[in-house]
């Protein structure tokens, strides 16, 4: 039986959109986006050895498939609890040594509740990298490096990222990010 993760995918695509790219988060989103390079694949995984194993199948796919510039891997019914997920991607981080794709690929992490280090909950800048599930990004490592080549000033992409999402105010919050953005 398939499930249906439109709502998930409309979600998802939605928060790429109206947060990733037209606040320009991610200054490399899109011309992919643009270009129907993005895949997007949900799995109802739970436990970590079938996560790393579905995580592995699309690394797999993208290292066949040059059209394909990057995966979001959404899952959704595991990991919601951050502290998991953060600890879980030293598992994912184990899997690319132990398969040899180190300098191939590498993982960027998106979590509803995403927090760095040293921040509030609610910090303006932890909203750089929530989403509205959890989500693995699959990202070709020289691909991203030459986009880093190419763009100046990279080092300041945080500095203005946290800049922009501060700018905002909390009605313009909410209707971004949704129940993710509390007050």
């Amino acid at each position: 039986m398939s499930t249906n993760y439109s709502g998930v995918e409309s979600a998802v695509w939605r928060w790429l959109d109206e947060a990733v790219i037209k606040l320009n988060l991610c200054p490399f989103a899109h011309q992919p986006r643009q270009q129907n390079k993005i895949k997007l694949v949900c799995t109802q995984a739970v436990e970590p050895d079938d996560i790393l194993q579905h995580l592995f199948s699309e690394l797999m796919f993208l290292q066949q498939t040059p059209a394909t510039d990057t995966t979001l891997l959404v899952l959704t019914e595991a990991l919601e609890d951050f502290y998991n997920y953060n600890q879980f991607l030293d598992e994912c981080d184990r899997l690319l040594v132990n398969e040899g794709l180190v300098g191939e690929f590498q993982i960027a992490s998106f979590h509803p509740d995403y927090q760095f280090a040293g921040t509030e909950k609610q910090d303006r800048e932890n909203f750089t990298n929530r989403s509205p599930y959890p989500i693995l990004h699959l990202i070709r490592e020289q691909q991203l490096e030459d986009e880093i080549a190419r763009y100046p000033n990279v080092e300041l992409i945080p500095e203005r990222n946290i800049q922009k999402l501060s700018s905002l105010n909390e009605q313009q919050m909410r209707a971004i990010f949704g129940k993710q953005f509390k007050r």
